[in-house]
């Protein structure tokens, strides 16, 4: 116990700090999330909302996450989601939803996983909600996009970069950016 008139220079609340009061525990969250850029198009208004065909939609993801500092990394969730129909295209929406992530003391291994997997699946259902809004909004009935596993995606992703690797191909980098 501190007598009155001593000075205490490392008041250590946490035991699991270092000796200097510095945090070594591993940290990772979601800073701030938001609508990095979005397109929405549609061309064949307002002839296409007499079509009555089924629309076939294709939906394509990309994950890219770029460094802002040492502790905080921008990820961005890119969604394209395309409308067509024989006639033409009904409509076309282009997302890039980003957040910024902080990681702290994570070994580069669990970092590039958060990264690419589960960043992408804590940004996913806020990016789903601006898709069904956007194609609301464009004056078709809303898109919900079914529920993704990003884990799945990461570990596919990882698996085809070894087997290129395997087969002597030109993989990307192991920290490489994207994952499509």
């Amino acid at each position: 116990m501190a007598e009155e008139g001593d000075i205490l220079t490392d008041i250590n609340l946490d035991p699991g700090a270092g000796a200097n009061g510095a945090d070594n525990a591993p940290m990772a969250g979601l800073i701030a999330q938001y609508i990095k850029d979005m397109s929405v198009e549609n061309p064949n208004a307002p002839t296409c909302y007499q079509w009555t065909d089924q629309p076939q939609v294709d939906v394509q993801f990309n994950i890219g996450a770029t460094p802002v500092n040492d502790e905080v990394n921008e990820v961005e969730l890119k969604i394209t989601v395309g409308a067509k129909m024989p006639q033409g295209n009904l409509y076309l929406v282009e997302l890039t939803y980003a957040g910024l992530v902080g990681l702290r003391n994570i070994p580069e291994e669990a970092g590039h996983a958060f990264l690419y997997a589960e960043a992408p699946r804590l940004l996913f259902p806020f990016a789903r909600r601006v898709i069904a809004d956007a194609t609301r909004d464009a004056g078709f009935a809303p898109l919900m996009l079914d529920p993704m596993d990003f884990g799945a995606l990461y570990q596919q992703q990882l698996a085809a970069r070894a087997q290129q690797a395997a087969a002597g191909d030109t993989p990307a980098a192991p920290g490489s950016n994207e994952v499509n």
